[in-house]
C-alpha cells in the first residue's frame, strides 16, 4: 500500500481491564460502565481481572481455568455483562512462557494449560487468546526458530481441533513479541509467526514494545539514542523499519494491536535493583502513558506505528495497553477519569496518524513523516 491514509478510520475502539484501574481498588463492573461510558467498544480481558471476578462471586481465583459448571456460569455472565453494555470482549491475556520448552512432559503440560482457556473463550464469546515471547532465559529453553513455531503450530492446530469438536467460531492464537524478551521486535515475532504457518495464528502489535526497542532508551535522559543522538535520526530508523512491516505483513495476519505511549524518565528513578528484573520492566509498568499525552511527559511517536498498522489494511480494534501508577490510586474516579483520558487520547492518534505522508512509499514521503513527528515532539518536550 503506497497511498495516504484516509482521514478517518472504520476501526473501533477498544481498552484493556487493567487500563481502566487496579482490579485491587476498582470491581471489573464498575470499570466496565466507565469504558462503556466513554464509548470504547472492545474489551481486552486480562487474567487478574477474571480471577477476581471469580472471587467476588465466591469461586477461587486459582482455579480460574478449571472448566467446572460454576466457573462457566460466571464466565457467560461477564460475557452477558460486557454485551449488555454495548461491548465485545476482544480477548484474554497474557499467556507467559509458553514457547520454547526443551523437556517434553513440561512443554506438554504448558501447552495444555492454553487448550484450558478454550471453553472460556467460548463463554466469554471471545476468539483470541494470545501470548507473550518467552522471556525465560535458563537452559530450559530455546529461542531456535523451527521450535518455536513448531510450538505455535501446536497451540494453532489444538485451537482448530477444538473449534471442530464444537462447532464455534475458529479460536485464534496471537504472538506477541515484548521489549524485554528474546523475542522483542514485531520482525522476528512476525517471523515465527510466519513459520508457524497457521491460519488461526497471527501477529499481537503493541506499539509499546516496539517503540521500547525500536526507539527508545529509558536510561538516555533524551529518552532515545539508542543508535543515533538526534531525534530525527532515532526516528528515521524507526519508520525503516515500520516501512517494512507495511511492505511484508499482510493486515489479515495481525490479530490485534495495542497501543500506549510512555513517559520521559530520569533515569535514575527507573533503575532495577534487582538483577532478574529486566531493565525495561518498572519503566513499562509504572509509566505508560495513552497516547499523545505529551503534557504528562508522553514522548513516543506512536503516531507512526499506528499509521504503519492502519497501512497494512488491518481493520480489527485500535485498543489501549497502559500500565501507570496512577491506576493504583483508590477512589470511584479513577476508572471514568482513565477511561475518558484514554478515548481522548486515541481520538488524536488516528487524527495524528491519517494526517502523516505514507512514509512506506518511499524517500521523500519518509523524510516527510520524520519533520513532522519531530516536529510534534519537541513543540512541547524541550527536554528532547
Amino acid at each position: 500500500m503506497s497511498k495516504p491514509l484516509p482521514p478517518t478510520v472504520a476501526n473501533e475502539l477498544g481498552i484493556a481491564t487493567l487500563s481502566l484501574g487496579n482490579w485491587r481498588e476498582h470491581r471489573l463492573q464498575s470499570r466496565l460502565e466507565a469504558a462503556a461510558k466513554a464509548g470504547y467498544r472492545w474489551i481486552d480481558l486480562f487474567d487478574e481481572c477474571w480471577e477476581n471476578y471469580l472471587e467476588e462471586h465466591g469461586l477461587p481465583g486459582d482455579q480460574m481455568w478449571e472448566a467446572t459448571p460454576e466457573n462457566l456460569q460466571v464466565a457467560r455472565k461477564l460475557g452477558n455483562l460486557v454485551k449488555s453494555l454495548g461491548m465485545r470482549i476482544a480477548c484474554t491475556q497474557p499467556l507467559r512462557k509458553i514457547e520454547g520448552i526443551k523437556d517434553p512432559v513440561e512443554r506438554r503440560a504448558t501447552l495444555d494449560l492454553v487448550a484450558k482457556r478454550f471453553p472460556f473463550m467460548r463463554a466469554f464469546d471471545t476468539d483470541l487468546v494470545f501470548m507473550c515471547a518467552n522471556i525465560r532465559t535458563d537452559s530450559g529453553v530455546t529461542s531456535d526458530l523451527n521450535t518455536v513455531a513448531k510450538d505455535l503450530a501446536e497451540l494453532g492446530d489444538m485451537a482448530a481441533a477444538f473449534t471442530k469438536a464444537d462447532g464455534g467460531p475458529m479460536l485464534k492464537i496471537g504472538y506477541e513479541g515484548l521489549s524485554w524478551a528474546v523475542r522483542n521486535t514485531w520482525s522476528s515475532s512476525w517471523e515465527a509467526v510466519r513459520f508457524a504457518n497457521r491460519p488461526n495464528v497471527g501477529l499481537i502489535v503493541d506499539a509499546f514494545n516496539i517503540l521500547a526497542v525500536e526507539f527508545a532508551d529509558p536510561h538516555n535522559p533524551d529518552g532515545h539514542g539508542r543508535i543515533f543522538p538526534t531525534l530525527g535520526e532515532s526516528i528515521e530508523v524507526l519508520t525503516a523499519s515500520l516501512a517494512a512491516m507495511v511492505a511484508t505483513v499482510p493486515g489479515d495476519r495481525i490479530f490485534f494491536f495495542q497501543c500506549g505511549d510512555a513517559e520521559l524518565m530520569n533515569p535514575a528513578t527507573i533503575l532495577s535493583t534487582e538483577p532478574d528484573i529486566p531493565a525495561r520492566l518498572p519503566w513499562s509498568r509504572g509509566h505508560r502513558l495513552f497516547p499523545l499525552e505529551q503534557s504528562r511527559g508522553g514522548y513516543m511517536p506512536v503516531e507512526l506505528v499506528a499509521a504503519a498498522v492502519l497501512a497494512t489494511g488491518y481493520q480489527g480494534p485500535i485498543s489501549l495497553e497502559v500500565f501507570n501508577y496512577s491506576l493504583n490510586q483508590p477512589g470511584e474516579h479513577i476508572p471514568e477519569a482513565h477511561a475518558a483520558r484514554g478515548m481522548c487520547g486515541l481520538r488524536k492518534l488516528i487524527a495524528v496518524a491519517t494526517a502523516l505522508p505514507p512514509f512506506w512509499s518511499g524517500w521523500l514521503e519518509a523524510r516527510k513523516a520524520v519533520d513532522m513527528v519531530v516536529q510534534r515532539l519537541r513543540s512541547n518536550a524541550s527536554r528532547l
